[in-house]
């Protein structure tokens, strides 16, 4: 996703991680929509009144309810718990955004949870949908929806196969090896199994509407 940013490809990263890793790779923060918010920051379920997380850590590591330093209600993490709406600026820009879309990403899903999964139908029927995941999720199968492009095997394999394809393979290694800064990171990279033959086929396809493409939205980022 950061690579694709760079590019100039990517209109928006949606995504239903909770731990800022879209951030921690270098995505600016205006080019993700965190639909089930994260740990970022956190605030009073009284007031309003936002804290740092440090505020949260401190009363975990103490063993206490974390408290609002106003009110002294109780302070939880910016995260969306279930039932609980998900954040206007999901909507607000999910109602900007898709109608712009030309190629919908959705990578690492299990698409199951409402009403994010819901945003693989928000795009124009005509729009290519490239989905890679290990298994066949939501209304995408190899005979069905014209358009759509299969990457049935490993994220990570299919990310740098794609990054191949588009002649972006010396930037994708060095996007890897930027933010590696992190135990793991950059050795989970570009391993694991591939799709076979089939699904590089569709990579392909996948990778040349991508060339051709003004912006491109990303439904889903990260394992869900």
């Amino acid at each position: 996703m950061k690579l694709l940013h760079d590019k100039g490809l990517l209109l928006r990263c949606y995504t239903q991680n909770i731990d800022s890793l879209e951030t921690a790779a270098g995505l600016p923060k205006e080019a993700t929509v965190a639909a089930h918010g994260n740990f970022d920051g956190a605030h009073c379920v009284a007031c309003s009144r936002s804290h740092p997380t440090s505020h949260v850590k401190a009363a975990v590591d103490a063993d206490e309810l974390c408290r609002c330093i106003d009110c002294g209600a109780l302070v939880k993490p910016d995260i969306v718990f279930y039932g609980e709406d998900l954040p206007p600026r999901f909507f607000r820009l999910l109602r900007k955004d898709f109608p712009k879309c030309d190629l919908l990403i959705v990578l690492g899903t299990s698409l199951l949870v409402y009403p994010f999964a819901g945003l693989i139908h928000q795009v124009d029927p005509k729009v290519p949908r490239l989905l890679i995941n290990r298994e066949l999720v939501g209304d995408f199968d190899p005979k069905g929806r014209d358009g759509d492009a299969l990457y049935l095997g490993d994220c990570d394999a299919a990310v740098a196969t794609l990054a191949a394809l588009l002649g972006w393979e010396q930037d994708f290694k060095d996007a890897v090896a930027a933010t590696a800064a992190g135990p793991g990171v950059a050795s989970e990279m570009g391993e694991g199994g591939g799709g076979g033959d089939g699904s590089v086929v569709k990579a392909a396809a996948a990778a040349a509407a991508v060339a051709g493409a003004d912006s491109i939205d990303a439904a889903a980022v990260g394992t869900l």
